[in-house]
């Protein structure tokens, strides 16, 4: 089974034949999507819905008509701040770690926790 991250996805973008097979889906990217992306939420629920709406808007601009536009950069930035501040998140409580370990988790099999900063800023989260 291949595993599907932003380089896969950017490499497969670049053939002629790109189709999408993300555990996400590519979804439109609504406004309210595009809202909870920009607004920075303060709760891991609202951190791990905003990593959600971002990863779907960038798997959308990699298969747009137009394979290299300045859309799919400014989403793989969107993306990569929104994966971060979910990294980031002091998940003090029992049931944060639980959540926010079976999230990054379910990333990590995608193969998206693949930078040394994604591992860094997890540990930096726990002390």
């Amino acid at each position: 089974m291949s595993r599907i991250n932003r380089r896969a996805l950017l490499m497969k973008a670049a053939g002629s034949a790109a189709v999408i097979v993300s555990p996400l889906g590519a979804t439109a990217y609504s406004a309210e999507a595009r809202d909870k992306a920009h607004h920075q939420p303060r709760n891991l629920q609202g951190l791990i819905e905003a990593h959600k709406a971002t990863y779907a808007a960038f798997a959308k601009a990699i298969y747009e008509k137009d394979s290299r536009t300045p859309g799919q950069d400014s989403a793989s930035r969107a993306e990569e701040r929104a994966l971060l501040a979910v990294c980031a998140y002091p998940a003090v409580s029992k049931g944060d770690r639980q959540i926010k370990a079976r999230y990054l988790l379910e990333v990590e099999a995608r193969g998206e926790l693949d930078l040394a900063e994604h591992i860094q800023t997890i540990l930096r989260s726990t002390i």
